[in-house]
C-alpha cells in the first residue's frame, strides 16, 4: 500500500488522530500537509518526526471554519507539493453540554467547525481530487454519530452529518474515478481521555467487546488503506474502528 509521491492534506493533524494518520501516511512515502490551528509548535514536530523517518512534509496554519484560511492551506500545498491527492478531513472541537444548557453559540460553533470546515476543505481541493490519479476523499467522524452520547448533541449531529456528505459526495466523485469514505473511530487513546476519570474510562472499556481503547494506530492503519489504490473499488462507506461497540 506504498503512498509514494501522493500528496495529503490531513486537517487538524498536530496532534492526537490526524497526526497519526499524518505521520502514518509520511513514512509510506507520502507527501504530507499537517494542517493546526493554533498548535504550531506540535505541527512542527509532527513535520519533524516525519521528516527523521524520510518523508516529506509541510505545515499549514488554518482555522478550518475560515474559508479565506483554507484557500490559503491550499496554497501551501500546491507551492510545496503541487495538487493534492488525498483529503482528510480530521479536524474537529467539541462544546459539550446537556441539550437543555446548550446556547444557540455552542451548537453553531460546532457546526461551524466540524461541518463547515469539512466543506470549506472539500470544495477547495474538489478540483484536486477529481483530477488526481485515484484521488481519496477520507471524513474522520465518529462511534457518537451513529450512538449519540450524554451532552453532545451538537457533536453526534455533526459527526453523523458526515455519513449523509460522505455517501453524496462519493456519488459525484465516482465519475472523475475518484472515491469517498468515511471512519467512525470509537473511544480512542488520545490527549482528550487524559482528563476523563479512571471511573469513567473503566466503564466506557467494559462497553467494548474487545476490551481496550483505540490506539491512533488503529485508525490510522484504516486511513492508510482508503488513502492507497488498493482501495479503488470501495467508496460511500462508512467504516466502524470501535472495537465491535456495535455488536
Amino acid at each position: 500500500m506504498s503512498m509514494d509521491g501522493r500528496t495529503c492534506v490531513i486537517t487538524g493533524s498536530a496532534k492526537g488522530i490526524g497526526r497519526g494518520i499524518a505521520e502514518y501516511l509520511g513514512e509510506e512515502g507520502a507527501n504530507v500537509v499537517i494542517n493546526y490551528r493554533t498548535s504550531e509548535g506540535a505541527a512542527h514536530d509532527a513535520v519533524d518526526t516525519i521528516e527523521s523517518a524520510g518523508g516529506s512534509a509541510v505545515a499549514a496554519q488554518a482555522d478550518i471554519s475560515d474559508r479565506a484560511d483554507v484557500e490559503r492551506m491550499v496554497e501551501v500545498c500546491h507551492d510545496t507539493f503541487g495538487p493534492a491527492d488525498v483529503l482528510v478531513n480530521n479536524a474537529g472541537i467539541t462544546a459539550d453540554k446537556q441539550f437543555t444548557e446548550m446556547s444557540r453559540e455552542e451548537w453553531d460553533r460546532v457546526m461551524d467547525v466540524n461541518l463547515g470546515g469539512m466543506f470549506n476543505c472539500t470544495q477547495l481541493f474538489y478540483d484536486d481530487i477529481w483530477n488526481a490519479e485515484e484521488g481519496r476523499l477520507i471524513n474522520i467522524s465518529s462511534v457518537v454519530g451513529k450512538q449519540g452520547n450524554y451532552g453532545q448533541a451538537n457533536y453526534a449531529a455533526a459527526k453523523s452529518g458526515m455519513f449523509g456528505f460522505t455517501r453524496t459526495i462519493a456519488l459525484e466523485l465516482a465519475k472523475g474515478g475518484s472515491t469517498a469514505n468515511c471512519v467512525a473511530p470509537g473511544f480512542t487513546a488520545t490527549d482528550m481521555l487524559e482528563s476523563v476519570p479512571d471511573k469513567v474510562l473503566d466503564r466506557i472499556i467494559s462497553g467494548i467487546p474487545l476490551e481496550r481503547l483505540a490506539e491512533v494506530e488503529d485508525v490510522a492503519a484504516v486511513v492508510r488503506f482508503l488513502a492507497s489504490k488498493d482501495s479503488s473499488y470501495v467508496t460511500g462507506e462508512v467504516i466502524d474502528v470501535n472495537g465491535g461497540m456495535d455488536l
